[in-house]
């Protein structure tokens, strides 16, 4: 398993200072921000968990563009990578 801290490309922020750390295991990413999984990539789906708080949906908007995955707004993330039932991730 690698962890790493997510850096900020995308968004206006110097730094998300280790609140937000991504969790690769085999083809299989994970974030989570402030402790607590909120995404979760896998091959070519993603999944995001819940979004919690604007600084929550950054770090979220961060981690799906990084990876190739559109990210424009909190509705378009709820619209296409929520799942409103509960997901085993």
């Amino acid at each position: 398993m690698i962890e790493y801290e997510l850096k900020p490309i995308y968004s206006r922020e110097k730094s998300f200072y280790r609140k937000a750390i991504v969790e690769i295991e085999g083809d299989k990413k994970t974030l989570y921000s402030y402790n607590t999984k909120v995404a979760v990539i896998e091959g070519e789906k993603a999944i995001v968990v819940n979004i919690y708080s604007a600084t929550t949906l950054r770090h979220i908007k961060e981690f799906l563009r990084q990876n190739g995955f559109e990210a424009e707004s909190k509705k378009q993330i709820e619209k296409d990578y929520m799942r409103w039932e509960k997901w085993k991730i």
